[in-house]
């Protein structure tokens, strides 16, 4: 299924999803009486071949994502040693995200390719994400994962729990807390995501009011594919995108 997918794909077809996808965000923007450049798009790479990928560099998406630990192993260095072999000057720079869920016995390996974690939604895996990084000598830029939604097959923190766990994270000298991410409950009309997306900028805001973070905390993390645009109306500065920009 998935060579189906890459043979059915061109780069013509992918740019222009992305200027639809862009388009869209730009109409989000003005109707929320925000700036288009407030808003990033993080391309989740999931199934797809590595074609379609290089094809998105072309086009300046180097926001790159996942959801597992092994796809996010697999991906990154597939595309570095794609980058290795091109011969186009200069080559892009890659920023991976890990944008799943996160077990701590994953953080070594993540580490080892993720620039950015959207999925913290515990004390003791923001721990060990500093314990590993002090020994690579790194400061890690991480999300605290907000279940706005409050479904029990969902991770992520509580709401009410969100702001004592952000100051403990802000204690850690190898992360920095740079934003909050949720996921919406899957509904079919994107309006379903809503709620959850005013929670989070709700609490994003109580937050930044209490001065967690400083000047580093700045991202919403929220919308995909099917929502996105909702999000944006809400205060997404990351969308994270895959379907809608891999469609035939």
């Amino acid at each position: 299924m998935v060579c189906c997918v890459a043979m059915a794909l061109t780069k013509a077809k992918i740019a222009r999803n992305l200027r639809r996808i862009r388009q869209n965000i730009h109409d989000a923007c003005a109707k929320a009486n925000r700036l288009p450049q407030e808003v990033s798009i993080v391309a989740v790479t999931k199934t797809v071949e590595l074609a379609p990928i290089s094809w998105l560099l072309d086009l300046g998406m180097t926001e790159l994502g996942e959801s597992r630990v092994q796809q996010l192993l697999t991906r990154s260095r597939e595309v570095a040693e794609h980058l290795g072999r091109r011969r186009r000057k200069p080559l892009p720079t890659v920023r991976w995200h890990m944008i799943g869920h996160l077990q701590r016995n994953k953080v070594k390996p993540v580490l080892q390719c993720a620039e950015m974690i959207h999925s913290v939604d515990s004390l003791r895996l923001a721990e060990e994400i500093n314990a590993r990084a002090e020994k690579l000598d790194r400061r890690i830029s991480v999300m605290l994962q907000i279940n706005c939604s409050q479904e029990d097959q969902k991770f992520g923190v509580a709401v009410g729990a969100a702001t004592h766990l952000g100051e403990l994270i802000c204690t850690l000298d190898h992360l920095r807390l740079v934003g909050l991410m949720t996921m919406a409950p899957l509904a079919d009309d994107p309006e379903a995501a809503r709620p959850s997306f005013v929670r989070l900028r709700e609490l994003y805001e109580e937050m930044r009011n209490d001065k967690i973070g400083g000047d580093d905390f700045r991202h919403l993390s929220m919308g995909m594919s099917n929502d996105y645009t909702v999000a944006v109306e809400e205060g997404a500065t990351m969308l994270r995108i895959g379907t809608a920009l891999f469609e035939q």
